[in-house]
């Protein structure tokens, strides 16, 4: 008889914040089921593990959303074929996250749970916009009521209202979420039953991301300021006299508030998110494409027991070096075989995968393109020394016409090839509102991204700067008719930092 999987509850923080616990990171990492909606950031996606079964239930535009019902279906079948099951809550899973409802269900079918908490939009939602849902002084308790309520069978919402009759006396926060549907019900209520008028209320949206929209008016004029602004859900309401407080400074640190989409394979797509992260930027990882090695790769096997038959080893990215040594300590290759070996790389990147291998570049040219490594090598490789190139599937063949036309004895073995999850792609479209710049690492990142790009998307790219690694790159963007880019003047990812300094006028003084 299989045996059920379990369930993991998680919780995380909203929006671009993203928190997650040290549990929760890890069973994202090592679940075999992830189960998400459009509240979990695309930041946590990247850390489930590449095999894992992704399932969204979110609702997209034009799409109606997937009814709880069907999501507690979904949590138990995935169960019960014995897979471990993380389903991902963007908030705290019984904070009006309906965990409670899905727990039921696997009570029912008699499924081991477990949940793991999360910080809940009504706390931090406030917190990041600089206003404490309690303070000393001011503010004792907080109250944390959904707004958003189903007429009754009376075909009325006496239910919310006999709730508000109640909390306009009370003295504490009142948070709602779910609530601007409702907005003018929900104040007139509070006011009509005691609330005063002036009373501070702050209305919070897009919480937590970089296009949060914060609106503070009193009670008595929140209803037409809201109209005026046109404020739309996902929203959340904090009412009390804690709006009044602004802890939110105003020194801003160097990208701080910039939203940079970066695409490219994950390794260098995490090396240049981390350093964005480091300068106060967003980096939104839009990668979509899994690096894939060949598994039956007889040329490199033999070529590893060969090792004597090359002069020099070329690496034209990290994920070829790291795969060659990987595939190097698979079949016990003797390092002493590199003895007589030289390396040459790309650039600065490519180098320090080969020195976290043990190696230190022999040539690595002063421009960081496949044309100058062809170009360099041309002129060090002696007549009667022979190149191993070692590189994606999908590689330029600039490098190669460059060595055949200078008479260079070489021999090149693909690696590894791309593999592009469109599905995953179609989700992180949903992330390039807003941004301010858009990176493109590699020429097969543009197409993988453009290729049938949808109108809309197009049209939202066009108040977005480009930025792009390199000459191949920039030539494959003019192929998409793109052609409002701009490229680093060090073809790496350093490079791509300094020149978003650059543009933002940030000094290193």
């Amino acid at each position: 008889m299989k045996k059920n999987g379990k369930v993991y509850l998680v919780g995380a923080g909203p929006g671009d914040v993203g928190l997650l616990t040290i549990k929760g990171k890890k069973l994202l990492e090592e679940c075999d089921t992830i189960i998400y909606d459009r509240l979990v950031s695309s930041d946590m996606i990247n850390f489930v593990n590449e095999k894992a079964n992704h399932i969204y239930v979110g609702k997209d535009v034009g799409k109606h959303a997937i009814k709880q019902e069907k999501i507690n279906e979904i949590i138990v079948e995935e169960a019960l074929k014995g897979r471990n099951v993380v389903r991902l809550k963007g908030g705290d899973p019984f904070v009006f996250g309906r965990g409670g409802e899905e727990i039921q269900e696997l009570i029912k079918n008699e499924i081991p749970f477990e949940v793991v908490p999360g910080i809940t939009s009504a706390i931090a939602v406030p917190e990041y916009a600089g206003i404490p849902v309690t303070h000393r002084g001011v503010s004792t308790s907080f109250h944390v009521i959904t707004g958003h309520r189903y007429e009754n069978e009376q075909g009325d919402y006496s239910d919310l209202e006999k709730e508000l009759k109640i909390l306009a006396k009370v003295k504490g926060t009142l948070v709602f979420l779910m609530g601007i549907g409702n907005l003018k019900f929900i104040v007139d209520t509070l006011v009509q039953n005691g609330k005063s008028p002036n009373t501070p209320i702050a209305i919070i949206e897009k919480g937590t991301t970089i296009n949060q929209r914060v609106t503070k008016a009193e009670l008595i004029t929140i209803v037409e300021k809201a109209k005026e602004k046109e404020i739309k859900a996902p929203a959340i309401m904090v009412i009390g006299d804690v709006v009044n407080l602004n802890f939110i400074t105003d020194k801003t640190e160097v990208l701080e508030g910039k939203r940079i989409g970066i695409t490219g394979t994950p390794k260098t797509t995490e090396k240049l998110q981390k350093e964005v992260e480091k300068i106060r930027g967003k980096a939104v990882n839009l990668s979509f494409s899994k690096v894939c090695e060949f598994q039956d790769n007889t040329e490199l096997i033999k070529a590893l027991k060969h090792l004597n038959d090359y002069n020099w080893l070329v690496f034209t990215s990290p994920n070829g070096v790291d795969i060659f040594f990987k595939k190097a300590k698979e079949y016990l290759v003797d390092y002493r075989s590199f003895s007589k070996v030289k390396f040459a790389v790309v650039g600065d990147g490519t180098a320090e995968v080969l020195k976290n291998n043990g190696f230190i570049a022999d040539y690595k040219p002063e421009k960081f393109t496949t044309k100058s490594l062809g170009e360099g090598l041309s002129n060090i490789v002696l007549p009667n020394e022979t190149v191993l190139l070692l590189r994606a599937e999908e590689s330029s063949e600039e490098l190669t016409d460059i060595l055949d036309g200078r008479k260079v004895k070489y021999q090149e073995i693909k690696t590894y090839y791309l593999s592009k999850d469109f599905e995953k792609r179609t989700e992180l479209l949903n992330e390039i509102d807003y941004l301010d710049y858009l990176v493109f690492l590699s020429a097969s990142g543009v197409n993988g991204f453009y290729e049938n790009l949808d109108t809309k998307y197009l049209n939202i790219l066009k108040n977005v700067q480009i930025i792009c690694i390199g000459e191949m790159t920039a030539k494959t963007l003019e192929k998409y008719n793109i052609k409002n880019y701009i490229m680093p003047k060090k073809y790496c990812v350093s490079g791509i930092i300094e020149l978003l300094k650059e543009k933002e006028g940030i000094s290193d003084e």
